[in-house]
């Protein structure tokens, strides 16, 4: 078992491995899909990751949104930095990026995103067929089939807390056609928890 907490600044990040968190999870100043989040610089990246690393831990980078096509170039900067700054692992949304990854990268962690939508046994193997070493289930996968998932040989990471959605956790398509923001790209402005 490891304890994996998110981490929105470099602070947070210390802190969460100082109180005994055996990995973080975070973004960067892009295609993380906590868009509101103070996030880190290239430079605080690296420096999260030195810290972990120090102390035996290790950080996860979110790379967790769609890419669009005319970002596709500066996703792939982004990786190769991530790459050379010792990043443990990826989590990823977009196959097309997974893709990428398993070919320039053999030796790069992929995780599946929870913003992938994995429900069942069958959708963990797809991936895991795809070269992912771990996947990051649906807050609202029901418990026996997280059971079963975990029986397979991929790894598997669950939410313990956090929010739940009405819709489909990270791919709300109300909050995009209410307001134009979008969940795939961290945006969301949460319109399951207003009252109506």
């Amino acid at each position: 078992i490891e304890l994996l907490a998110p981490a929105g600044d470099l602070e947070t990040c210390k802190v969460a491995l100082l109180a005994g968190a055996d990995a973080v999870y975070i973004a960067g100043k892009n295609f993380g899909a906590r868009a509101f989040s103070k996030n880190f610089t290239d430079e605080e990246l690296c420096e999260a990751i030195n810290y972990a690393h120090v102390r035996g831990k290790k950080v996860y980078i979110t790379v967790n949104t769609i890419v669009y096509n005319e970002e596709m170039n500066e996703a792939i900067d982004y990786i190769k930095y991530l790459y050379e700054i010792h990043a443990d692992a990826l989590i990823i949304q977009d196959l097309g990026l997974l893709r990428y990854v398993r070919e320039k990268f053999p030796d790069f962690e992929v995780h599946a995103s929870t913003q992938m939508n994995i429900y069942d046994v069958k959708g963990a193997l797809a991936l895991q067929q795809l070269g992912v070493k771990r996947v990051v289930l649906a807050r609202e996968t029901p418990l026996e089939v997280v059971q079963k998932i975990a029986e397979l040989s991929i790894e598997t990471e669950i939410f313990i807390h956090g929010a739940l959605c009405f819709c489909a956790s990270g791919n709300c398509l109300m909050s995009y056609a209410i307001g134009k923001r979008s969940g795939n790209r961290g945006k969301c402005a949460q319109p399951c928890r207003k009252k109506y």
